[in-house]
């Protein structure tokens, strides 16, 4: 797979047009590391040139899509603060090339995603999920703003309110409730999600090329610009959460799987 093949973090497969990409970390629920975050941070813009698919389906191997960051990188984030301000770049590449990807993407929603795998999962044109799957973006949880794309998406789909309700508390949605309220599109039993990614894949695909993939970027453009609207404020609030005492503790706490104690600083 020319321009594919030099991943770690993700896998490939191809079923004719298909290109399915899957999240591939070195833990049980594909958390994000630094080399995994590197990768998304190209991965979308190779999906883009690869000349033998239209359509991306994206999910994660095992049974997680993706649980946001890993926390040994979190606490090399908070050690050296230098190492956080460092990803920015890959963090607003990850979401532009999303938003610029021209070819239809599904998520494959086939267990839980939270923080920046909720958002990577929310970019997607459709999600589908399993009935076991949650989904949320609990940034706030671990001390840091929702600074790589949940401030941007999540308002979009589910409305200001309900939006600014989930960031802040951080709350992990069931599948069935984030289908209810317009977040994601279907949710099916495991056993029936292939079945229904295939299903959508194939309508999409019955459709001309050119016609599917400019209706995508047409409509994917007031989304491009709000990003460009948010994107610097939302790093540079996320990098500036990074340095509070509160940050620390939060990771801590979550290590040691204690209740935290904040500081307020």
């Amino acid at each position: 797979m020319h321009g594919l093949t030099n991943y770690s973090r993700i896998r490939f497969s191809r079923n004719g047009r298909i290109l399915t990409v899957a999240l591939s970390g070195t833990n049980p629920v594909n958390a994000v590391d630094a080399l995994m975050h590197q990768e998304l941070a190209r991965v979308f813009l190779d999906a883009q040139d690869d000349n033998d698919s239209d359509l991306i389906v994206l999910t994660g191997e095992g049974r997680a899509f993706c649980a946001g960051g890993d926390t040994t990188w979190f606490k090399q984030q908070i050690d050296d603060p230098k190492n956080f301000r460092a990803i920015t770049p890959e963090a607003k590449r990850i979401v532009s090339s999303l938003l610029d990807l021209e070819k239809p993407i599904i998520c494959r929603l086939n267990g839980a995603a939270a923080g920046l795998g909720a958002t990577i999962a929310l970019l997607c044109d459709v999600v589908v999920a399993i009935d076991t799957a949650v989904i949320g973006d609990p940034h706030v949880k671990v001390g840091l703003v929702a600074g790589d794309g949940g401030a941007l998406i999540w308002p979009q789909l589910i409305g200001f309110a309900r939006a600014k309700e989930y960031l802040m508390t951080g709350e992990m949605l069931t599948a069935k409730h984030a289908e209810q309220i317009g977040l994601i599109n279907h949710v099916v039993p495991a056993g029936e999600l292939d079945a229904k990614v295939s299903e959508i894949a194939e309508k999409i695909l019955a459709n001309p090329r050119w016609a599917v993939r400019w209706t995508k970027t047409v409509t994917n453009q007031p989304l491009k610009a709000l990003s460009a609207q948010l994107s610097e404020a939302a790093v540079a609030y996320e990098i500036l959460s990074n340095l509070m005492a509160d940050r620390r503790e939060a990771v801590a706490a979550f290590v040691e799987k204690r209740k935290p104690n904040y500081s307020g600083e």
